[in-house]
This record gives structure tokens, sequence and C-alpha cells, in this order.
């Protein structure tokens, strides 16, 4: 069974600049875990933290209940983790069809999941608008059958059906994933069985259920009681 991943009194810098101060947190799996921050918050950080894609300059990460900080981004891969950043996530030279290629050679169930992909497999990928981008992206998630799925703004430039639709397709998921969004996606509000985090300056503020945003619940410094299980 998937455990999850999580962070434990992380810290990264950029240089002299640090953007995480010590951020400890959990994402359960199966299971869906949100990120709420302003740009500049660090969420999109906690991302690439988890994935590998920056070194942790103090903290853990913790994948299964094993330390796997020092495990290279690319055998996390290797292992079955997934990151959709927000750019450059598809391949732009090659063609829709190519590009989920990359993930199965059978795509039935990509198309399945975007039917709008269909028509434009034989176009290359740069060419598509962005909310294409974002559905191609999230197709070759979908498809690479990960155990944990990290995506940075998975709804960005979707019309709102389809927006509820990718929300729905990633609720889904019999994996541990983790998205990073500056708002709580309407299609997840009052769902108790979604966990939030929310990000300010580098720092977790709040921590609980999408059901208790906006009740009154407290927004100080997050103590980290629910954070990381055991």
């Amino acid at each position: 069974m998937n455990a999850g991943i999580s962070l434990r009194h992380a810290r990264v810098r950029y240089g002299p600049l640090e953007a995480l101060h010590g951020v400890t947190l959990a994402a359960p799996g199966p299971g869906l875990t949100v990120l709420l921050g302003r740009n500049g918050s660090g969420r999109t950080t906690v991302l690439r933290a988890l994935a590998g894609a920056v070194p942790l300059s103090g903290g853990a990460v913790v994948w299964d209940g094993a330390d796997v900080t020092r495990m290279p981004a690319y055998e996390r891969a290797r292992r079955g983790l997934c990151l959709v950043p927000e750019r450059q996530a598809v391949f732009g030279s090659l063609t829709v069809r190519e590009n989920l290629e990359l993930a199965a050679l059978d795509v039935g169930f990509a198309l399945e999941a975007y039917p709008p992909l269909e028509k434009l497999l034989p176009r290359r990928a740069g060419t598509l608008s962005g909310g294409e981008q974002r559905m191609l992206a999230l197709s070759r998630a979908l498809l690479a059958r990960a155990r944990v799925v990290l995506v940075d703004e998975p709804a960005q430039g979707m019309s709102p059906p389809v927006a509820a639709r990718t929300y729905e397709l990633l609720g889904g998921l019999d994996a541990c994933v983790v998205v990073a969004e500056q708002r709580l996606p309407p299609a997840l509000e009052g769902r108790g069985a979604v966990f939030v985090y929310e990000l300010r300056r580098g720092a977790v503020v709040f921590g609980g259920q999408a059901a208790e945003l906006g009740r009154g619940t407290p927004r100080g410094p997050s103590r980290g009681r629910r954070d990381v299980p055991g």
C-alpha cells in the first residue's frame, strides 16, 4: 500500500535566499493533498523538493517511511514519482501522440480522460493552447500509473468544466497526489477527504481538511500536530 510522501523540517535555499523555512507536511497515499499559496509562498518549491529537483539545505524527504533525501530525481521517477511542472511540461517538438506514447503505447485511457485530445493527436505539442498543453501533460501523468503524482497548477488555462474533470481524475487515482494552487479549486470546496496546507513566505500557516477552510479556522503558524503521521 502506498504510504505517502512527506517533508520533515525541510529547508531549501536559492543562493543567499531561503525559500522554505523548516516546512513539515505530509501527503497520504492514496489521497489528494492541496498546497495553497500566492506566488512566492513556497508551494512550487515544496513540489520540487519532494521530486528531488532541488536539494534540501536541511530536513528530510520521507517516502513510504524511508528517508529519500539523498535519492536523485531520476531514481525517484524510476520508482514511481511523476512531477508535472507549471511550465515546459510537454515536449513541444513532438506530436501529441508522440508525447503520449512516451508514457504508454496504448493511449486510449488518455483520450477517454480528455476526449478533445483525439483530434489533436497529429499536432505538435508546442502549437497547442495553454489549456490543451495542460490536458496533454496530465494525460501523460495518468498513463504513467505513478505512485506519487505532483502537479503545479493542474487546471491552468482550462475551462471550468474541464478543470472540474481534471480534479475528478486526480482524485480518483490510486496514488498519492499533491497539487499546488493559488486558491482552493471550486471542485474541492467542502470536501472532507481532501487535505490542505496553506503556505506563506516559505512556512506552513494552516493544515487541515478542505472543509475547514473559511470556517474560522485559526491561520497562525502550524504546530505540526497532524503534519507527519507516526
